[in-house]
């Protein structure tokens, strides 16, 4: 039996792939694209999209956005305008700014995250943007789909669920994480239970995607056997030759392992999930990094008062350097051992998770 679409109001993405965004930069039109066409859903990171930029330092806000826009367009291109996701953390600033020029370009859905937007309906109504939040328990879903409904006359079109065994940003206390107090089935049990009003009210369905530690076919088979529709993936997608990061960022995957994970506290106030390096080393003694230019890019950072600069950070591991950069990973980073292609990737994942997926049937 094949694995079922994943089907989000009349679209469906063949297989129930996500790509996780993972920024800056390491998800842009490049690797987004590839996952779409082969099968997925690409989504393209949207935070500070324009550090590549020349004035991206003299004029952040307007880099970002023309380098948003580009990033939409060549993805679009590529896929031979297939579908393609963007995601804007709440708490970057003029997140309205790339909300609408994302919403300009046709980008088909907004994945959002790093708190809750509650106020993403109102930036995309009249469009045909879907709206995706991402929570990380049932109480937080069930919040966000009373404020949508009461303040917005809207349902979330989907929803991801993020476990504690993700990349990047956590929406958990660093105890849970450590003791990894979460248990998978429960919590998307929960939501979908608690979506079912609005389901019934708004006459649809909300599908539910689940992230963190899905590295495998088997890990896929076994969220959709929780009632999951769909998987959001990121690490995996990190150690392909499509990926957009530099070559560096790709082998300090696949040479990492299991100790090598560490949790961290971001700028952003955030517990995160990163590879050890010379930067977090620097940190834990208290070694404060100089902060060479700041962008302005977090409404909850104080340049003052902040540890490190956490975009002066990814923009530099996505670019190479390693050893001043924050290398953001998934849990199971360290059971990457290769470089592939996603087309490769995507074949060997869905063989496996049908093989696993009709063994729980």
């Amino acid at each position: 039996m094949k694995l079922p679409e994943l089907k989000i109001g009349q679209l469906s993405v063949k297989f129930p792939i996500v790509l996780g965004a993972m920024g800056v930069g390491v998800t842009r039109s490049g690797l987004a694209s590839a996952v779409t066409n082969a099968g997925g859903l690409g989504v393209i990171s949207g935070v500070n999209l324009g550090f590549g930029e020349p004035d991206f330092y003299q004029n952040r806000l307007e880099a970002n956005l023309r380098a948003l826009k580009n990033e939409i367009r060549l993805a679009k291109e590529k896929t031979q305008n297939g579908l393609i996701g963007i995601n804007f953390m709440v708490a970057m600033n003029n997140y309205k700014e790339h909300v609408a020029v994302a919403v300009k370009e046709g980008v088909d859905f907004i994945i959002s995250g790093a708190g809750l937007p509650t106020e993403l309906p109102s930036m995309v109504k009249g469009s045909a943007t879907k709206i995706v939040p991402i929570v990380s328990s049932v109480k937080a879903a069930q919040l966000l789909a009373k404020l949508w409904d009461r303040n917005h006359q809207v349902a979330p079109d989907a929803v991801v669920i993020e476990g504690v065994l993700a990349g990047g940003h956590l929406g958990f206390s660093k105890e849970d994480i450590l003791e990894n107090n979460f248990d998978p089935k429960t919590v998307i049990q929960g939501v979908k239970n608690a979506l079912k009003p609005y389901e019934e009210k708004y006459a649809r369905k909300i599908p539910v995607i689940f992230a963190g530690g899905v590295f495998d076919g088997k890990d896929i088979a076994e969220m959709l056997s929780y009632g999951a529709d769909g998987v959001q993936m990121a690490t995996r997608f990190v150690a392909t030759e499509e990926c957009d990061a530099d070559d560096a960022f790709k082998q300090a995957y696949v040479a990492s392992t299991e100790e090598d994970v560490e949790i961290i506290i971001s700028p952003v106030g955030m517990p995160g999930r990163a590879l050890n390096n010379s930067l977090i080393k620097r940190i834990a003694e208290g070694r404060r990094p100089k902060i060479e230019r700041c962008v302005n890019c977090l409404a909850t950072c104080n340049p003052a008062t902040t540890p490190y600069c956490i975009s002066q950070a990814l923009v530099s591991s996505v670019t190479g350097d390693l050893e001043s950069g924050l290398i953001f990973a998934g849990a199971n980073v360290y059971k990457v051992n290769e470089i592939t292609t996603v087309p490769k990737l995507m074949e060997t994942l869905v063989s496996e998770a049908e093989i696993a997926y009709n063994g729980h049937q």
